[in-house]
């Protein structure tokens, strides 16, 4: 299924408050989001959720940019009718995919946040390759460079791995759909 990003979802985060900048951050994670499904093919990927999940990612930051706005988001999406497929991707991207005691740590509500679908792994690492891309903090010529130097990127800048459970994560990630794609 081809999947275009909406103009009725992209004015949903205008009505919502989500800043302009905020707004191109998620046009371009939904565009990066699809650009991997594509790439990793199958049947199998729901490509309207990982357009979608990837567009409103971030509308908690139509209330604050600090980490519960993947919880505010997921609560502002449940408000205004999304599904729980992406809602859960709104509430579970922060740090890419929590475990229960890091949540605590962080001051968020203690649950597993953990990532189970396909899907949401796609959209959080286009999250993290659209800010390594787009930040410019590391100097990248073509976006397949983020891609291919992202295991470098990630242990040269914290920013970008945060600490080393999420560092692993991001890592995981990047290396499952890294595989899907070149065993397709």
């Amino acid at each position: 299924m081809n999947y275009k990003i909406s103009e009725s979802d992209v004015e949903a985060l205008h009505r919502a408050g989500v800043p302009d900048d905020d707004i191109t951050h998620c046009k371009k994670v939904a565009e990066k989001a699809l650009e991997i499904a594509g790439r990793i093919g199958g049947n199998g990927i729901d490509m309207e959720l990982v357009g979608r999940g990837g567009l409103f990612h971030d509308l908690g930051k139509a209330k604050t940019h600090e980490i519960e706005h993947g919880r505010i988001g997921a609560d502002l999406g449940r408000d205004i009718g999304l599904p729980r497929e992406i809602t859960d991707i709104m509430e579970k991207h922060i740090r890419g995919g929590l475990t229960g005691p890091e949540a605590s740590e962080l001051g968020l509500p203690v649950k597993d946040y953990t990532l189970r679908r396909l899907e949401e792994r796609i959209v959080i690492y286009a999250d993290r390759l659209v800010d390594i891309i787009h930040d410019g903090i590391v100097t990248i010529k073509k976006e397949v460079d983020a891609e291919e130097r992202f295991e470098e990127i990630l242990r040269t800048y914290p920013k970008y791995g945060k600490n080393e459970i999420t560092l692993n994560r991001y890592l995981g990630y990047h290396r499952e759909l890294q595989g899907i794609i070149k065993n397709r």
